[in-house]
C-alpha cells in the first residue's frame, strides 16, 4: 500500500519544447514546476484494508490480543453470539412449529409435548449456524479471517481429527452412555417413520450442532476472554473459567450434579483446545457425546423431550461422575502428550510453526 507525494520536476527550456497550433496567450501561466505523484511506502499510521494477518508465535487463546480493540467491542462480540444462538434457535424451531401444527402435531415451540423428528432437526441445526456466525463476528469486529477459529494454522486437521477418533472413540461413549442411566425419563410410543427419521437426524445435524457449540463458546468466547488478560496464563484461566461458566448458564441446569458435569465438560475441553492449539478434539468429543446420549434414548423409546429439557433439581445423580472423571483423564492424556512441545502456537513464519503439530493420539 502507497501514498501519494509530490516531487517536483523543472520543464525543460522552452527552445526544447514541442510547439503545436495553440495560442501561447490561451495557455495557463507557468510556474516552472509541475507536481508528479510517485508512490512512497505507507507511514506508520496508515490504515490497513483486507484481513489482519494471524499474529505469529502466539497461543490460539491470545489470538486476538494486542488488537487494539475496547472492552465495549468484546463485549458486543459476546452479545452477537447468544443473539444468534437465541435467533437461529427461535426462528427455525418457530418454523418447525408451525410445519407440525399443519400436521396435528404441537411441538415444544408451541407450548406443546410432541418431540418431532421435525423439531429435533431444526434446534440441532439452529446451533450448527454457529459456526459460521462466529466465523463473521470474528471477522468483522477483529479483521481476524474466520478460519483462524479452526487451528493456528487457520485450517481444519483432519488428521488430529483422525487420530484421536481412532483413540478417543472407543473410550469417550462408554463412558458418555451412562447419562442414560443418570437421568432416567419415561417411556413414549414412536412411530416407524418418526423412529427412523430421529436416528438419521440425530446422526446427521447432531454432530454439527456441537461442532456449533465449540466454534461459539471454545472459539470465539474463548479467544475474547483470553486477549482481555496481560498475560498467557492469566489469561488461560480467565477464558477457561468465563467460556465454561457460559457453556453452564445457557443449558439451564437447576441440578447441581448435571452443572458440575457441564462444567468440568467445558473446562476439559477449553485446556484441550488451549493445548493442542486447535478445535478438532473439542469437536470429536462433542460431537460424539451428543449422539451417543439420543441413540439409546431413541432405541428404548425414551421421552426425549423430557431428557432434553427437564434439567430441574433431582434429575441428576452421582453418576455424572464418571463421564466427569473420564473428560479430566482426557484431558490429563493430552497434556501428557504434548508435554515435551508445549501447547501449539501460531506459526513464526512461513510454513514453520513453534511448538509443532500436536502429537496427542500419536502412539
Amino acid at each position: 500500500m502507497w501514498t501519494p507525494t509530490t516531487t517536483l520536476i523543472p520543464y525543460p527550456r522552452s527552445h526544447d519544447r514541442p510547439t503545436d497550433s495553440t495560442d501561447d496567450r490561451t495557455r495557463p501561466p507557468r510556474t516552472g514546476t509541475r507536481r508528479v505523484a510517485e508512490p512512497s511506502p505507507a507511514g506508520p499510521g496508515a490504515r490497513r484494508r483486507g484481513a489482519r494477518p494471524v499474529p505469529p508465535g502466539v497461543e490460539y487463546h491470545r489470538v486476538l490480543a494486542g488488537r487494539e480493540r475496547g472492552i465495549g467491542r468484546g463485549l458486543l462480540a459476546i452479545l452477537l453470539l447468544l443473539d444468534g444462538l437465541v435467533v437461529f434457535s427461535h426462528t427455525l424451531s418457530q418454523a418447525a412449529g408451525v410445519i407440525d401444527l399443519r400436521a396435528g402435531r404441537v411441538n415444544p415451540a408451541m407450548d406443546g409435548t410432541d418431540y418431532t423428528p421435525l423439531y429435533h432437526g431444526a434446534t440441532m441445526f439452529a446451533l450448527a449456524l454457529l459456526v459460521p456466525w462466529s466465523m463473521v463476528v470474528q471477522r468483522w469486529l477483529y479483521g481476524v479471517p474466520g478460519a483462524s477459529l479452526h487451528s493456528v494454522f487457520s485450517r481444519f486437521r483432519f488428521d488430529v481429527l483422525g487420530r484421536s477418533l481412532l483413540y478417543l472413540g472407543p473410550v469417550w461413549p462408554g463412558a458418555t452412555v451412562v447419562l442414560n442411566v443418570a437421568m432416567p425419563t419415561g417411556r413414549i410410543h414412536w412411530s416407524f417413520v418418526d423412529l427412523v427419521l430421529l436416528v438419521a437426524l440425530t446422526l446427521l445435524p447432531t454432530p454439527l450442532q456441537a461442532t456449533g457449540e465449540e466454534y461459539g463458546l471454545r472459539g470465539l468466547l474463548f479467544r475474547f476472554v483470553g486477549s482481555r488478560g496481560r498475560g498467557s496464563r492469566t489469561s488461560l484461566v480467565l477464558a477457561v473459567l468465563v467460556s465454561s461458566l457460559v457453556f453452564t448458564l445457557i443449558h439451564g441446569a437447576a441440578d447441581p450434579w448435571i452443572n458440575l458435569w457441564y462444567f468440568t465438560l467445558a473446562s476439559s475441553l477449553a485446556v484441550i483446545t488451549w493445548r493442542t492449539g486447535g478445535i478438532e478434539i473439542a469437536v470429536l468429543l462433542h460431537a460424539l457425546l451428543n449422539p451417543v446420549t439420543f441413540l439409546p434414548a431413541i432405541a428404548v423409546h425414551s421421552d426425549i423431550g423430557t431428557l432434553v429439557t427437564d434439567r430441574s433439581a433431582g434429575t441428576g445423580s452421582a453418576a455424572l461422575l464418571v463421564p466427569s472423571v473420564t473428560a479430566i483423564a482426557i484431558t490429563a492424556m493430552v497434556w501428557w502428550r504434548t508435554r515435551r512441545t508445549g501447547p501449539t502456537t501460531t506459526p513464526a513464519g512461513s510454513g514453520s510453526a513453534i511448538g509443532g503439530e500436536a502429537s496427542v493420539v500419536r502412539p
